[in-house]
């Protein structure tokens, strides 16, 4: 710590940098349109003491550049003899944001005054006259007026245009998407600067509304200075101190059942994970920020705890076991943020965070389970993050250079018992009755992740010109395998059975109350609980030159480049083309109205998991190695693969039947093996390689300033992806497909006959263990299945999104509305996406999971009398896609009608046969309908203090939505068994019902 400490001190005194938020002034005469030159303009912001002063150049044109995000601005045109002052206030900046006002001044010829107040209220205009950039985003006040759930900045982000919640692929996966694309493709920054968890994706810190005071959505022709990512990304501000000391302290509760409205369909906490009806939520925290030293040194402070209760029931009719078992989810979030102005030109910021969550599995189950406390675990994801930022203005340019240090460690299963069996105990009829000992599995991913930037804005004449170098390195630990202890499968007899019931243990049953004498049915032995080890490095430069043509017209030519080195995978180098042109222009036609196109390429990155899960999944056993030669030599592997590079000592396991209760193997005794069994799937890396994921981004948009606090904007969005992730078998059987809707089980192909089809083919002895043959050698330890990542799908998207925004200005109401017509259409969705008959991605192009063809959103506040405030806000969308699977019961129990033994009936993602007649997802489910509603209301206390009450009540109208909600793709509606109509749906899930948040808080 010491060492770090020093780090970043030596960084404060010895570098010199700044953020580049900037605002561009255009100043025009309001009578003939003509540009003002030689006009001083000031920018000041009394919070933090900033001043400066610039005058219009030849195209009307003042700039300011290296401004903080703390507090507001006013822009003022000085009167001079020619023209009338005016003033532009409340211009906020976010992180590396750059703003554009047109203020369109009255001649002092104008000779009636009353006539100059009233053209002056409506002089200013605050449209995108700079970029073709497509974002938005939610301003402070608007994060305090509109209902969240918990708290929590992404329950906030569906609000945005072009974000909707999606269909993740596991519990703890983000909550939105942007564009419909795989939300684990989305960046997350914090004040610029990296926030993503960098194995599989998501934010790593969860930033909490308290510390947050602007949320941006990036969604289409963004900057070079971003990248990363081939979809967009959001960015959050973070509050700042100022002259003045301000804060909030807060109490917030979710009830629960005693006043919201009940569900036949269990619903989730803030991590994604399933509870039921009896779940509550309280949330406490404090905010407090102001000088250290006025006008140099500022601090804010944000302090955040929450603590969810669930019950489950652990019930076991068979021991006499029925009793509730609560569990707790905790969240510490603190933060911290200094900012000291060292000179009127030098700044800089060091940011904090500290995260703490824990997610409890508690053992029962949601409505009857059989895990003992014994076995039971918690998840948790804990985080650091330790940012500086330093900002230097000198003559015609600005510097900025950052330097950020952070942590992530995420224990997915963290057991209650350690150092012990897993067990699992069956009853005489072979009903599994309790899970004790130890939780079977490890999933520990440890992560050190550190960021360098370095950029630079220069202003020559006409050109604005960001250059600026990017690293972000991060180190991975990642612990995987099932209990080396032993994996017991065991079953009682009925007097076993009859005295472990007499013994009345109760919910503290443990493994070791098993009598001895118990029928061993198998112990599975994890060979190798292995940590496995990697880096991945990312490279990246940027160049982008902002000319300005005239008053009207600038144009923007941005060029950059990114090296990711997890992109060699299984070849001798990586992936060094990924040069990404970007272009757009922005002609402002009139002082209101302005026109916007651009083009540009943008690339992802290549998630960890996926060289991870190759290396832990994979095999150094010799057979294995064998069975990848003869794919070699058949043409299925390039003729070059290295198989060594392709291959590693991944997690095993070994089966043991004949042997006593505890009394059976452990890992040690099998420290130089590399396992016996046959496996159904092992992995390697790409021989040739990965190529990064990119995507074309094409725009057209048009905005205009209706009024001084009116905007509308209208959006035309195009993207074509290419180099999308997705696994193939290299060992594939030939190809099968059952499509006739009348088949039956007759139609079927059996395992045994796919695997001799396969391209190292599977054969079985007599007692039915599968072998191959490599010259008359017999290979028992191969795998079924071969597979590894492509980077080979795509995905086409369309869009038109409308917009009209009102601010409240003088007023008494303001509002957002944006609707979205859109498609979005891929053949694949996930790193895990199979093709589902023999790796024909061909067959696959259907609608995306999270594909909408229609989103209303509207956001109102009504303020009826003083220190009232009224929100109502709607979300109205299409339904989502359907997959229809196979109906196992018309197939002989089987839903894998290609034998390829590799359907996945509850993984929608994953591979999954497709119903007989039905492509991937051709169905819909209905449309929803959510209101959600606040009310706040403020007393106002020892003068500028006040005391806020609020309530928030969710889906007001207590709508049943089987669509448009955030959700779990294993308990998705999106998965429909058999050729169904769209009244025959079955429902697995559901949008929560009402539901009631009441919060205190106390602002100073």
């Amino acid at each position: 710590m010491k060492r770090l400490l020093c780090t970043l001190f030596t960084l404060v005194i010895a570098t010199t940098a700044f953020g580049q938020s900037r605002l561009e002034v255009s100043v025009i005469n309001k009578n003939d349109g003509q540009v003002v030159k030689d006009l001083a303009i000031i920018l000041e912001n009394q919070g933090i003491g900033y001043r400066q002063i610039d005058s219009t150049n030849a195209q009307g044109k003042a700039f300011f550049g290296g401004l903080s995000t703390s507090g507001s601005y006013r822009a003022i045109a000085v009167e001079n003899g020619s023209y009338y002052s005016l003033n532009a206030d409340d211009i906020v900046f976010r992180s590396n944001d750059k703003k554009s006002i047109t203020m369109a001044l009255l001649p002092k010829e104008t000779r009636q005054l009353e006539e100059v107040k009233v053209q002056a209220s409506n002089a200013i205009s605050r449209i995108n006259t700079i970029d073709a950039e497509v974002s938005s985003e939610l301003q402070e006040q608007d994060i305090e007026n509109i209902p969240i759930e918990g708290r929590t900045v992404s329950n906030s982000l569906h609000r945005l245009p072009n974000v909707t919640k999606s269909t993740g692929f596991y519990s703890e996966a983000p909550k939105v998407t942007i564009n419909g694309a795989n939300s684990l493709y989305t960046s997350y920054l914090i004040d610029g600067m990296d926030n993503n968890e960098r194995f599989l994706g998501g934010p790593r810190f969860r930033i909490p509304i308290g510390f947050s005071k602007n949320i941006t959505v990036l969604a289409n022709n963004y900057s070079a200075e971003y990248g990363q990512t081939s979809n967009g990304l959001f960015n959050v501000t973070t509050k700042s101190g100022s002259n003045k000391i301000s804060g909030e302290t807060y109490y917030n509760v979710r009830p629960g059942s005693v006043i919201d409205a009940s569900s036949p369909f269990n619903q989730t906490d803030l991590s994604g994970n399933a509870v039921d009806d009896g779940f509550q939520r309280h949330q406490f925290g404090l905010g407090v920020g102001g000088p250290i030293k006025k006008d140099k040194t500022f601090f804010y402070l944000n302090a955040e705890q929450t603590i969810g209760i669930k019950d489950n029931l652990l019930n076991v009719p068979e021991l006499g076991v029925n009793t509730t078992v609560q569990g707790r989810n905790n969240y510490s979030l603190l933060s911290g943020k200094i900012d000291h102005n060292w000179s009127g030109n030098f700044r800089s910021s060091l940011r904090l965070h500290k995260g703490f969550v824990s997610i409890d599995r508690q053992g029962g189950g949601l409505n009857g389970g059989v895990t003992f406390p014994e076995a039971a675990n918690e998840q948790s994801r804990n985080s650091f993050t330790a940012a500086l930022r330093n900002v230097y203005n000198g003559s015609g340019f600005t510097s900025e250079t950052n330097y950020q240090y952070a942590t992530f460690n995420w224990i997915f299963t963290k057991p209650n018992t350690t150092g012990v069996p897993s067990v699992n105990v069956l009853d005489p009829q072979g009903q599994t009755i309790a899970k004790l000992g130890e939780s079977f599995g490890n999933f520990d991913i440890l992560q050190t992740i550190h960021q360098v930037q370095q950029k630079f804005t220069f202003y020559r004449g006409k050109h604005t010109i960001k250059a600026g170098l990017d690293f972000i390195g991060s180190i991975h630990n990642d612990t995987r395998g099932g209990n080396a202890k032993g994996f017991y499968r065991v079953q009682l007899n009925q007097q076993q059975l009859n005295n472990l019931r007499s013994q009345n243990l109760g919910r503290d049953l443990s493994y070791r109350d098993i009598p001895s004498g118990v029928q061993v049915l198998s112990n599975t032995i994890e060979l190798h609980p292995n940590t496995f080890s990697g880096s991945q490095s990312i490279y990246s430069a940027y160049i982008e030159d902002l000319y300005s043509v005239n008053n009207q017209l600038n144009l923007t030519f941005g060029l950059r480049y990114d090296y990711d080195n997890l992109s060699k995978a299984g070849a001798d180098q990586g992936d060094f083309n990924n040069i990404s042109p970007r272009f757009n222009l922005n002609y402002r036609l009139n002082d209101k109205s302005s026109f916007r196109a651009g083009y540009g390429l943008f690339y992802g990155r290549i998630p960890y998991t996926i060289y991870s899960d190759a290396v832990a999944g994979s095999s150094n056993a010799p057979d294995f190695k064998e069975q990848l030669r003869l794919l070699r030599q058949q043409g299925f592997l390039p003729s070059d693969t290295n198989i060594d590079r392709i291959t590693s000592n991944g997690n095993a396991s070994a089966t043991e039947t004949n042997v006593a209760y505890l009394q059976g193997s452990t890992s040690k005794d099998f420290a130089n093996s590399d396992g016996y069994a046959f496996s159904n799937q092992k992995t390697i890396l790409n021989p040739n390689g990965l190529d990064n994921p990119y995507s074309h981004h094409f725009t057209l948009g048009y905005q205009r300033q209706l009024r001084e606090d009116v905007l509308f904007y209208v959006d035309l969005i195009h993207k074509r992806g290419f180099n999308k992730f997705r696994l193939a078998d290299v060992n594939t059987p030939s190809p099968y497909e059952v499509n006739d809707p009348n088949a039956g089980p007759s139609d079927v192909r059996s395992q045994r006959v796919a695997d001799a089809t396969r391209r190292v083919p599977i054969r079985y002895d007599n007692q039915g263990n599968p072998f191959a043959l490599s010259n008359g050698d017999t290979l028992r330890n191969i795998a079924r299945r071969v597979t590894m990542t492509q980077s080979k799908g795509e995905s086409r998207y369309w869009a038109a999104n409308f917009n009209l925004l009102k601010s409240k200005g003088s007023s008494s109401y303001s509002y957002r509305i944006s609707y979205t017509i859109s498609s979005l259409r891929n053949n694949t969705e996930d790193i895990n996406f199979e093709a589902e008959d023999a790796n024909d991605f061909s067959d696959e192009w259907g609608p995306s999971i999270n594909d909408r063809r229609h989103v209303l959103s509207a956001v109102g506040t009504y303020y009826p009398i003083d220190n009232l405030g009224i929100t109502l806000t709607s979300l109205i969308q299409s339904g989502q896609p359907v997959n229809r699977i196979p109906d196992a019961t018309q197939f002989g129990g089987t839903t894998d009608l290609n034998g390829d033994g590799s359907s996945r009936a509850v993984q929608y993602t994953g591979k999954t046969d497709r119903a007989p007649g039905a492509t991937r997802n051709d169905k819909r489910l209905p449309w929803s309908y959510t209101f959600d509603m606040s009310l706040q209301y403020r007393i106002s206390i020892f003068g500028n203090n006040a005391l806020q009450l609020r309530a928030d009540v969710f889906n007001v109208l207590n709508t049943t939505n089987y669509s448009g909600y955030t959700s779990n793709a294993t308990v998705s509606n999106q998965i429909q068994v058999g050729l169904i109509d769209q009244d025959q749906f079955v429902y697995r899930n559901a949008a929560p019902p009402r539901q009631f948040q009441f919060s205190l808080s106390y602002k100073f």
